[in-house]
Parts: structure tokens; C-alpha cells; sequence
């Protein structure tokens, strides 16, 4: 299994956990098909599962976040560093943690490598939690 959680020292992570019952590759697929993403974060992307892809996500008004695949592991992994977007997203990277229980998929997301906790840190824990609960909807359909 892997960690999540782990901090560098002085850099701050966002960690979430939720359950849903749906099938680990379900969620996963979700997770790397512009189809899945496009449906719980924003309609204008552009993404394909493959290493190193740099997936493009336009959230209107000039603001485009780009996101380089740094790891995927089948129905387990999901890792992503972002290479440009808000200055304070930069340089940080993302993983989604995908494990099969008896009766649902957990998922476990960590956005590390914050320098500091700010009200963007803040805004953004709210706004990945809803990300996972887009998720868990869109999944359990």
C-alpha cells in the first residue's frame, strides 16, 4: 500500500479519503478518460492515459491548469504534477490512491507540496472534496 499523507519538510498536503461503492476500475477509469473527468471537474479538457501526457484542464477566464502524468498503476494509481496553473498549484503533484474493500473502492487523494497553508489552500481542500464527491455520484450511477 502506498502512503499518503507523507509531507516534505515545510511543505503542507491536502489528504481526502471517501468511499464508493463502485468497482476500482471504475473509478479509475474515471479518473484517466476525458469522458469521467469531464463529467466531475470541467467539460474543456484535454487528457489521455498515458505516461508523461500532459492533460490540459480549461476552467474559463484564462485559467488553464496543466497536469503531467508522472504515474499510473491500473485500477491503484494515479499521480500527476503540475507543470502550470495558479502559482501557488505549480510544482505540486496530486495522487489518487485506489484500493478494492469488501463492500466499496476507497480513494485517497493528496495534493502535496504546498508552501503554505493560504486561503487558496483552503478554498482548494473544499473544492477537492467536492471533487470526490462528484466522483463517488458519478461512479455510483
Amino acid at each position: 500500500m502506498w502512503s499518503v499523507g507523507t509531507q516534505l519538510a515545510g511543505f503542507h498536503s491536502i489528504s481526502l479519503l471517501n468511499k464508493i461503492k463502485a468497482p476500482a476500475s471504475k473509478v479509475y477509469q474515471t479518473l484517466i478518460i476525458e469522458k469521467g473527468l469531464s463529467e466531475i471537474w470541467t467539460k474543456n479538457l484535454k487528457v489521455k492515459p498515458e505516461l508523461n501526457f500532459i492533460n490540459e484542464f480549461d476552467f474559463g477566464e484564462s485559467y488553464l491548469t496543466k497536469m503531467k502524468i508522472t504515474g499510473l498503476e491500473k485500477n491503484q494509481k494515479i499521480s500527476w504534477l503540475c507543470i502550470e496553473s495558479d502559482e501557488e498549484w505549480t510544482g505540486t503533484t496530486v495522487t489518487f490512491l485506489i484500493s478494492n474493500e469488501p463492500d466499496f473502492t476507497e480513494i485517497r487523494l493528496e495534493h502535496a507540496g504546498w508552501r503554505e497553508k493560504t486561503d487558496y489552500y483552503k478554498w482548494c481542500n473544499y473544492h477537492w472534496a467536492m471533487f470526490l464527491y462528484r466522483l463517488k455520484n458519478y461512479c455510483e450511477q
